[in-house]
């Protein structure tokens, strides 16, 4: 059993992995014309349920055999919900702004932003290191739950589906107030 100080290193060096590619990978395979087609067709609310229900489908498989199905189901159950927000916050930065397309840079602010995560002008180590911790930290509080099979597919789906809704949340306050970004 690995102790408490190896855990707290292993989420560290997958936060700094998932901060220095992981993220950029991610965004570079989301397909913005999609999001945007997407939002014109169901509309700003509908798309952002379905990103919600695709993250808890994921947070249900990963829970749903007890650990055999966490194990192999975490990596890929983390990657997904990552997609869906993604996806989600292009979804309500182009219902806000009516342009579809933006950089990496801008658009990891605003996530970093809706983290509650201090940002600068430049993108920082510190600053994608954050975000990756409290995603990491986000789905390692659900991982003893998920343990208990049945149970853990309605507690995994359920929170990813809140997790997904709450952000969007959070990104729309955000989008409605201007975003004041602190120059040092």
């Amino acid at each position: 059993m690995k102790s408490l100080k190896q855990i707290g290193t292993d989420i560290k060096q997958y936060s700094d992995h998932l901060a220095h590619d992981g993220f950029k990978q991610v965004f570079d395979h989301i397909d913005q014309l999609k999001i945007k087609n997407g939002v014109d067709k169901l509309g700003l609310d509908k798309f952002i349920n379905q990103c919600a229900i695709m993250a808890a489908g994921t947070g249900a498989i990963s829970g749903s055999g007890g650990i055999l199905t966490m194990v192999v189901g975490m990596p890929v159950d983390m990657v997904n919900l990552i997609t869906q927000q993604f996806r989600v916050t292009m979804a309500i930065m182009y219902y806000n702004r009516g342009s579809y397309q933006m950089g990496f840079d801008e658009f990891i602010k605003l996530v970093a932003i809706s983290f509650k995560v201090e940002t600068g002008v430049a993108i920082t180590k510190t600053m994608m290191e954050s975000i990756a911790e409290k995603v990491i930290l986000n789905l390692g509080v659900r991982t003893a739950e998920r343990l208990v099979p049945v149970v853990g597919a309605v507690i995994g789906g359920t929170t990813n589906y809140i997790f997904i809704k709450r952000m969007a949340k959070s990104v729309k306050d955000i989008q409605l107030e201007p975003v004041v970004i602190r120059v040092n």
